[in-house]
């Protein structure tokens, strides 16, 4: 499959990284923030240059990448982008992931 230029967000998915960089910012320094968006531009990056290379889900169309220990980047392939569905931190129940 050939690389896709367009990356949406899913509202939940906005919600999602607000309250992760909320997180950030409280606990951690600015470097830590930093290095936090880097790594997940970084990321999407590859997601857009190889949407398939990740597994699949047992959700129809999404697929699923780990970004660290805490955070996976749940998304799905449209015909033209890629939408990120939700930043789910795995510390979190799996109960919370039904509704992606």
């Amino acid at each position: 499959m050939k690389s896709i230029s367009k990356v949406l967000w899913s509202k939940r998915a906005e919600t999602d990284l607000k309250s992760i960089i909320n997180f950030l910012e409280r606990n951690w320094t600015d470097k830590e923030v930093t290095n936090f968006v880097r790594k997940l531009d970084k990321q999407i990056s590859i997601i857009q240059n190889q949407p398939n290379a990740f597994p699949a889900t047992n959700r129809k169309n999404v697929r699923r990448s780990v970004l660290s220990r805490q955070i996976t980047i749940y998304y799905d392939i449209m015909e033209d982008a890629v939408r990120i569905v939700a930043l789910f931190d795995t510390r979190q129940s799996p109960d919370k992931l039904k509704s992606v």
